[in-house]
């Protein structure tokens, strides 16, 4: 995994994870508590309230990404970007500023009057984005969008068929497309890559960023340093039934699981809450690395054979490689004598072996392959059998 250096920031594998506090400076914003236009009550804000509370990286916002508001043009944010550039002059505090904009124009003016880096959530739409963050030797986060910057984060509205293949595009789900979104148009060396989360169009769905998070991992084969921006956002709140003011205690326990699955930064509104819930995800998480006489050896962080091939793929490597690439530990519990019998024989057949643990509980130990070929055996042979196919297959995936 490659790390970022923004501004002396380190940010990846080995670093602590980053928090980003928000300010906007955007009239249309709806998030009410981070919005100033006064740069001497913005600063105060951020002193306080971001940097005061933990924050390490502060994103400035010239105007709302909600889709319900006319995109604002260049000239438009640059306007508004002395505000912005007067904020962080008065700010005491020690942070890196990040200026969130889809334009080249108003990165490279930010860039010049103090800012950090950039956040770009129209994902490089404007091809000069990638350049002017390199001139300025500045890291850049880069959120998975079409190659269009009236629509930023509504990547299946990218036509896949010509920017990929037509079969590519038939066979893709929703994950694939953010992912590949996110590679196109290139990554510099020093991008943070953006999973997009949240309704950026229509056709996003909720279930949508449920599967992307599922899938988080996935996007470590980017070998990119990875920002979550998932603060109260309404596929969680749906998974408690909770309301926008409500939502707090599910960020932040989503924000220890999007950590300990391979997020580097967290964008957030709620600072101090999200500081802690980093530090449990950051003592939990699993980064397996070694350095010794200048060699390092790194454990890669995967999960099944889907997050192997990208691995493989984005590494030039044949991805069949990951058909059999590792044992995997599958416990069953409830399973009948007979069936538990009739899968132990099945098992040994396909290079798999089962250990009882008890009468009722067994472990199955095999490769992806012989495991695989084990529910393709026992499928439609009725009964337990039968039912536990699926499930073995879907735990392969």
């Amino acid at each position: 995994m490659d790390s970022v250096d923004a501004a002396g920031l380190g940010i990846g594998d080995g670093f602590p994870t980053r928090i980003m506090g928000v300010l906007n400076v955007s009239e249309e914003s709806p998030y009410d508590p981070s919005v100033y236009d006064d740069p001497d009550e913005a600063a105060r804000y951020v002193d306080e309230e971001l940097i005061g509370e933990g924050a390490d990286i502060v994103d400035i916002g010239l105007e709302s990404a909600n889709k319900r508001f006319d995109v604002l043009s260049a000239e438009g944010e640059l306007e508004r970007l002395h505000v912005a550039c007067e904020t962080i002059d008065r700010v005491s505090g020690d942070a890196i500023f990040s200026i969130e904009t889809r334009y080249h124009e108003v990165a490279d003016e930010a860039l010049s009057q103090g800012f950090d880096m950039v956040n770009d959530i129209c994902g490089f739409a404007d091809p000069e984005m990638p350049t002017v963050c390199e001139a300025h030797d500045a890291a850049v986060a880069k959120m998975a969008s079409p190659p269009d910057l009236e629509r930023p984060g509504a990547v299946e509205e990218t036509d896949w068929a010509a920017r990929k293949s037509p079969d590519w595009a038939a066979e893709a789900d929703y994950v694939d497309q953010v992912y590949e979104a996110l590679k196109q148009n290139g990554l510099t060396d020093r991008t943070i890559v953006d999973p997009a989360f949240g309704g950026w169009s229509e056709a996003q769905t909720l279930e949508d960023d449920r599967e992307t998070f599922r899938r988080l991992r996935e996007f470590r084969a980017l070998d990119r340093p990875m920002l979550v921006s998932i603060n109260r956002k309404n596929f969680l709140g749906e998974i408690a039934g909770r309301d926008t003011d409500g939502r707090l205690p599910v960020s932040l326990a989503a924000t220890s699981l999007a950590i300990e699955r391979g997020a580097h930064v967290i964008r957030t509104h709620d600072v101090a809450e999200t500081r802690d819930a980093a530090a449990i995800g950051d003592a939990f998480a699993e980064r397996a690395s070694v350095r010794t006489d200048g060699i390092t050896v790194t454990e890669l962080d995967v999960r099944s054979t889907r997050e192997l091939r990208l691995h493989l793929e984005e590494r030039g490597l044949d991805p069949s490689v990951a058909d059999d690439w590792r044992t995997r530990v599958l416990e069953v519990e409830g399973l009948e004598r007979d069936d538990r019998d009739r899968l132990r024989s099945i098992a040994a057949e396909c290079d798999t072996t089962v250990h009882d643990v008890n009468a009722e509980r067994s472990i199955v130990l095999g490769s992806e392959a012989s495991i695989s070929a084990v529910s393709e055996r026992i499928r439609d042979k009725g009964g337990q059998l039968d039912r536990i196919a699926s499930v073995f297959q879907r735990l392969l995936e």
